[in-house]
């Protein structure tokens, strides 16, 4: 089980270094792509978002290697995987685009860009238009470099906020803006995050309601010339009202 703290890193598991090595092979061309680059890059070109970027199939495998490791043991398995995201940071992030606002540059260089995934800002309201069931994730090259960052906890705040605002109605249709906004700010006040780092063969799982973000770079800290590649899923609930179980 994924535990208390709301994620979990799975020791190596040669299965997933198969998987990982052949997502790095093909995700160096994918963030190369200059279409890709050009839907992609954000943060004056120091994050690649590659959304469902990687060529996964619907069994999660890639260029014939399949998904493997013992976390599959720990989630609820989907009928079909979505293609991967292939999440590349670069030396510098984040450096501040034309699009970024001064204040949510701030949010990403004092808070990592705390958020919980799945709910969508529109027209300036949240909902959980994404009832994802779970996060993984997989380094595909080896670097210290921008590190995951995790609220440890943070789910057991989040998710009784949410649980309490939703209660027996469609989570896709109420909007939680205040309640989220509330109860993560609950979370930075009273939880410090941690770095969570995998090497390339392990897994990482990380709890749906967990607050989580990237840490910027640490100029002391290298980062390889193709940035730092991860590949993460995060499939939906089969039944959208699972997505406020604990």
């Amino acid at each position: 089980m994924i535990g208390p703290a709301g994620f979990r890193v799975y020791p190596h598991e040669d299965g997933v270094l198969h998987w990982a090595e052949t997502a790095h092979r093909i995700g160096r061309d994918v963030a190369q792509d200059a279409d890709l680059r050009a839907k992609w890059l954000r943060h004056d070109g120091t994050w690649f978002v590659g959304v469902d970027a990687l060529p996964t199939g619907e069994d999660g495998s890639i260029d014939g290697v399949p998904l493997a490791g013992p976390w599959l043991d720990d989630v609820p398995v989907p009928a079909v995987w979505h293609p991967a995201q292939l999440s590349v940071t670069y030396a510098g992030y984040p450096r501040q685009g034309p699009g970024d606002s001064d204040a949510a540059h701030r949010w990403r260089l004092n808070r990592a860009s705390a958020h919980v995934d799945g709910l969508h800002l529109e027209g300036g309201r949240r909902f959980a238009r994404e009832p994802h069931a779970f996060i993984v994730g997989f380094a595909l090259n080896e670097t210290r470099a921008c590190p995951l960052m995790v609220w440890p906890g943070s789910h057991v705040i989040i998710g009784a906020a949410l649980r309490a605002v939703i209660g027996d109605r469609d989570p896709r249709q109420v909007d939680v803006t205040e309640t989220y906004q509330a109860a993560r700010q609950q979370v930075l006040d009273q939880i410090t995050p941690v770095p969570v780092v995998a090497a390339v063969g392990q897994t990482i799982v990380v709890h749906r309601h967990s607050v989580h973000g990237i840490a910027p770079h640490d100029p002391a800290v290298p980062v390889p010339t193709e940035g730092r590649m991860m590949a993460y899923f995060r499939p939906e609930c089969a039944d959208p009202h699972h997505w406020l179980l604990p």
